[in-house]
């Protein structure tokens, strides 16, 4: 997918300057604010942010380039202690932002103090690879808080440079950019200089279809919840699209379809709004519901949505 907008963080930068590139991966406990500071780096709303935890699924790759460097930054789910086949996919995908990071991001939200897993916290501490720690939402507390805070983490992770930041209100980003510009090596680029991501069209269709469920749905429904866009096709003037809701239950089913089915339609106006903003022309969605029985423990089933990574 290419990039359309210029990303305001990016700086002016110089031809004499040798070409930097690398990987620069996020990780930390669900919801806090990952995904935020992936769109605020990027420049564009890759990533699904909302209030639930657990939104983000796969390792989306967001690409921002400049004259002289290209940053592949990465986020990941958020770290838990599997419960099913999915989930344990999930976590497949945060082990592998050790594997190829040339820069590694982690972060906490203020006033936190631990994480979930102990054997993700031993790498971070003792890793060869820069790590950033950033504090966000900082906009939440007081002075006192951040400096216990930042005493804290030197402590617990003293390899650590640490920033305090608020990714939501694009507070101290700038900086946390140009740490991340110095701390590439110098390197060709990866990606085409006009990649915006690794991820194609119908990937982000399934994702803001997604953040509408995660939006409007309670309870075990949106986790039970797979997109399938089987149809996408691109017009001078419109984008005609066909998208599946996979469910695991016929009780899902009817809640996701609601009376009448206006939840659906809610679902599919709201869906259809953001995909011409990201897409920047007319979208026209048919969007249905079927039955796909756990599918969450289901290898196959899993490595046909893009799990598993096998």
């Amino acid at each position: 997918m290419e990039s359309q907008n210029n990303n305001p963080l990016r700086p002016e930068s110089s031809e004499e300057k040798p070409h930097k590139a690398g990987f620069v991966n996020i990780i930390g406990n669900p919801n806090v604010g990952k995904s935020t500071l992936m769109n605020a780096l990027v420049g564009e709303r890759l990533s699904i942010i909302t209030s639930k935890a657990q939104t983000t699924r796969h390792r989306i790759l967001g690409i921002v380039n400049g004259d002289d460097f290209q940053a592949i930054l990465s986020d990941t789910p958020g770290i838990i202690k599997p419960a099913y086949e999915l989930q344990a996919s999930m976590m497949d995908f945060v082990k592998s932002a050790f594997e190829d990071a040339d820069v590694l991001i982690y972060m906490v939200e203020l006033g936190e103090k631990e994480l979930k897993d102990e054997a993700f916290f031993n790498k971070i501490r003792n890793t060869d690879i820069p790590v950033l720690l950033l504090i966000n939402k900082i906009d939440r507390g007081n002075e006192e808080l951040l400096e216990s805070s930042r005493t804290h983490w030197k402590e617990q992770v003293p390899n650590a440079e640490i920033f305090a930041i608020s990714a939501l209100e694009n507070f101290g980003v700038a900086e946390v950019f140009n740490r991340i510009l110095e701390a590439l090596p110098v390197s060709p680029p990866f990606y085409p200089k006009d990649a915006l991501t690794d991820k194609p069209e119908r990937f982000f269709v399934n994702e803001i279809i997604r953040e509408k469920i995660l939006m409007h749905y309670k309870k075990e429904i949106p986790y039970s919840v797979e997109i399938d866009t089987e149809e996408f096709f691109e017009e001078d003037n419109i984008i005609r699209m066909r998208s599946i809701i996979m469910v695991e239950r016929d009780s899902q089913k009817g809640i996701i379809i609601g009376h009448k089915g206006a939840a659906l339609k809610r679902v599919g106006i709201e869906a259809r709004k953001d995909l011409e903003v990201f897409f920047g022309k007319k979208v026209h969605m048919e969007l249905y519901v079927k039955v796909n029985k756990n599918w969450r423990s289901s290898e196959r089933e899993l490595r046909r949505f893009g799990y598993n990574g096998k």
